[in-house]
């Protein structure tokens, strides 16, 4: 959880506010899970926050939803283009990658569980 909280204040993700008046902060939660070696071991565990964008409406909260995403198809072609091609490849996992997007609507979010001050009133 720690290492997420970091990551999100290294992307300058939020900053706490105040809640404008006429606005409605969506909710948010931990989502866990343990990933695992092929011999069945422990490699880590991971901590993921993640919004509760389904209270949203659209028109209103938002107007566009996009989620980029490969095709298995595209992903076969550029394997078969670099094999021929005789290119070396290279396999990377993109920590956080979703935190780079820029998002044209403010969206106000609760803190994360357990990470207010007692009597502290703001949003993400």
């Amino acid at each position: 959880m720690q290492s997420e909280l970091q990551a999100f204040d290294a992307n300058h993700t939020w900053s706490l506010v105040p809640l404008p008046p006429g606005h409605r902060p969506i909710g948010c939660k931990w989502i866990f899970r343990i990933k695992y070696h092929s011999d069945g071991t422990v490699e880590h565990y991971k901590a993921r926050l993640v919004a509760k964008g389904f209270n949203q409406r659209e028109g209103i909260d938002f107007h566009d939803t996009f989620a980029p995403i490969a095709k298995l198809i595209i992903v076969r072609c550029l394997l078969s283009i670099a094999v021929v091609r005789h290119w070396s490849l290279h396999q990377m996992d993109v920590q956080n990658a979703f935190l780079h997007g820029d998002l044209q609507e403010e969206v106000y979010m609760l803190p994360p569980p357990g990470s207010r001050q007692q009597g502290e009133q703001v949003v993400c």
